[in-house]
C-alpha cells in the first residue's frame, strides 16, 4: 500500500531523507498508514455525534429524562471537548503530538465502555465528558502530526481531506450503523463499536507515527483551563435549561452572569499569562482569526441542526432509530464526496471563495426547507438536507488547512487546537440554542423554524466574514505552508 493509493503524494521520493527540524522524512507506506491512524482519531470523535444523536429518543426511554437531559448528553460531550482542546494542543507541542494522541485514544475507548454500561443518566452524562476530554486530545493532534509527515503544502492539504473524509465516512456510517445496532441489540452498543477502532487506532500510531518535535518548556495554563471550563459550562446551562425553566429563571440569569465573570477572567488571565493557553497573537493573522470564526458559526448551524432534526424524525415524524439513521444517510454520505474535492477546488479558485461558497450553499439548504411541517415527506427535505451537508464538506477542507497554514510548524498543534475548540463551542451553543427552541411543549415545529432562520443568519454572516475580511492578495494559493503566514 503506498500513500498513492489514497491520491496523495509520498511524503518523500527517498525513504531516508531528513529534515533536520524534526528527523527523518516518513516513507510513503508509513505516511499513509499515519494518515490512517489520524483518520481513526477524528473518525471515531465524529462517530459519536451522529450514533448518539439517533440514540437520543432510545436512552431517554430507557434511563428516563426530558429534552434538556438529552442535551446534556450530547453537550457534556461538546463541551468537554471545547474546553479541553486547547490544553491538549498543547500538552502535544510540549511532549510530543504521538504521546498524547494515543494517551488520548487510550482514554477515549476506555470512556466507550463506561458509556455503554452506564446505570444511570448521570453517569452517561459524566461517562461522556471524559469521551469529550479524550476527543480534545485526539483532534488538534492528529493534524499536528499530520502536519508532521506531510510537510509539501499541496500534499499536506490533499491529507487533510483525506482526514477530513473519513471523519465524514463516520459521520455517515453513524446513523445507519447505529440504527441498525440499536435496533437488533440496543443503544448501549453504540458506544462498544469504538472499541475495535480504538485499539486499531492505537496499534497504527504506535508502529507508523513519527514522533513530532517537543517544546519542553511549553506550560500548562491551569488558571484559563479552569475559567474557561467554567464559562463554557455556565454559558451552555444557562441555555439548556432556559428552554426548561424559562429564560427569567433566576438560575438561569445566573447561569449567564457567571458566564460573563467567566469570560472576562479567562481574557484577562490569557492577557497576562507568560505561556497563555491562547496565545491571542494568534488572531492578529487575518485569515487565522477568520478561519475561527468561520468554524464557530458553522458548527452553531449545522450541528444544531442535526440535533433538533434527530428530534423531529422520532418524536415528531414517529420513525424507528433505524429509519432515522436512514434518514440521515443521504445528508451525511454527501459530505465524503465534497470533501475530496474541496482542495481541489480550492486550489483553483482559493480558500476563501471556497469557504464562502460552501457557508452560502448550506444556509441554502436551510432557508428551502423552510416548508417543513409535521407531515412534511422526507422525499420533501431530502434535497434541502444534503445541500447543507455539502456545504459543511466543501468548507472544512480548505477551512482547516487554511489555519494551519497561517502560523509557523512549531504552534501547529495549539492553532489545530483553537480551531476545533471554536467549532466545538458552536457545537455546544447549537444544541443548546436550538434544543431550547423546540424543547418547550407544544412549540417544536415554530422552534424548528427559528432553528432554520438562524441557521441560515449565521452562515451567511461567516460567508461574508471569509470573502469581505480575506486580505487582498487572497487567491488561489491560499493553502499556506507552515511557517508561511499571511496576515
Amino acid at each position: 500500500m503506498r500513500s498513492a493509493s489514497l491520491g496523495l503524494p509520498p511524503a518523500s521520493s527517498n525513504d531516508t531523507a531528513y529534515r533536520p527540524e524534526t528527523g527523518p522524512v516518513p516513507s510513503g507506506y508509513a505516511a499513509a498508514l499515519t494518515l490512517a491512524a489520524m483518520s481513526l482519531g477524528y473518525g471515531v470523535v465524529q462517530l459519536d455525534v451522529t450514533i448518539v444523536n439517533t440514540a437520543i429518543t432510545a436512552i431517554g426511554g430507557s434511563l428516563g429524562g426530558g429534552v434538556s437531559e438529552l442535551q446534556w448528553v450530547v453537550s457534556a460531550y461538546t463541551i468537554a471537548f471545547a474546553a479541553f482542546i486547547l490544553t491538549a494542543g498543547a500538552l502535544g507541542d510540549r511532549i510530543g503530538a504521538k504521546r498524547i494522541f494515543m494517551a488520548g485514544f487510550a482514554i477515549f475507548t476506555a470512556a466507550s465502555a463506561a458509556c455503554a454500561l452506564a446505570p444511570s443518566a448521570t453517569t452517561l452524562i459524566v461517562a461522556r465528558c471524559v469521551q469529550g476530554l479524550a476527543a480534545a486530545i485526539l483532534v488538534p493532534n492528529s493534524l499536528a502530526l499530520l502536519s508532521h509527515t506531510y510537510a509539501d503544502e499541496k500534499a499536506r492539504g490533499r491529507a487533510v481531506a483525506v482526514w477530513a473524509a473519513g471523519a465524514s465516512l463516520a459521520l455517515t456510517a453513524g446513523p445507519f450503523v447505529g440504527g441498525a445496532l440499536i435496533t437488533l441489540v440496543g443503544w448501549r452498543s453504540i458506544f462498544l463499536v469504538n472499541l475495535p477502532i480504538g485499539l486499531a487506532g492505537l496499534w497504527l500510531t504506535w508502529r507508523f507515527a513519527g514522533e513530532t518535535s517537543r517544546s519542553p518548556g511549553r506550560e500548562i495554563d491551569l488558571p484559563g483551563q479552569i475559567a474557561a471550563i467554567a464559562a463554557l459550562g455556565s454559558l451552555a446551562g444557562a441555555i439548556i435549561e432556559g428552554g426548561s425553566l424559562g429564560w427569567d429563571n433566576p438560575f438561569v440569569l445566573a447561569g449567564f452572569a457567571a458566564f460573563a465573570v467567566f469570560a472576562l477572567l479567562f481574557v484577562w488571565r490569557e492577557v497576562r499569562a507568560a505561556q497563555p493557553m491562547l496565545p491571542l497573537s494568534l488572531f492578529k493573522h487575518r485569515m487565522f482569526a477568520l478561519a475561527s470564526l468561520v468554524g464557530l458559526l458553522v458548527n452553531i448551524a449545522l450541528y444544531g441542526l442535526i440535533f433538533v432534526l434527530s428530534l423531529y424524525f422520532q418524536q415528531v415524524n414517529g420513525l424507528s432509530a433505524f429509519a432515522t439513521g436512514l434518514a440521515f444517510v443521504p445528508m451525511m454520505g454527501a459530505v465524503l464526496p465534497v470533501n475530496l474535492i474541496a482542495p481541489r477546488i480550492a486550489e483553483r479558485i482559493g480558500a476563501p471563495a471556497t469557504i464562502a461558497a460552501g457557508a452560502v450553499l448550506s444556509a441554502v439548504g436551510c432557508l428551502a426547507a423552510l416548508g417543513i411541517e409535521a407531515d412534511t415527506s422526507y422525499w420533501a427535505i431530502c434535497a434541502q438536507l444534503i445541500a447543507m451537508s455539502s456545504g459543511l464538506g466543501l468548507l472544512v477542507p480548505p477551512l482547516t488547512s487554511t489555519l494551519l497554514g497561517s502560523v509557523e510548524k512549531s504552534r501547529s498543534g495549539i492553532a489545530a487546537g483553537v480551531l476545533n475548540a471554536t467549532r466545538q463551542t458552536g457545537s455546544v451553543l447549537g444544541v443548546a440554542l436550538f434544543g431550547s427552541l423546540v424543547g418547550q411543549s407544544g412549540t417544536f415545529m415554530s422552534g424548528l423554524h427559528a432553528s432554520l432562520m438562524i441557521a441560515a443568519g449565521v452562515l451567511t454572516a461567516g460567508a461574508a466574514a471569509i470573502w469581505f475580511g480575506r486580505p487582498p492578495a487572497a487567491g488561489r494559493n491560499d493553502f499556506a505552508a507552515p511557517g508561511q503566514s499571511r496576515r
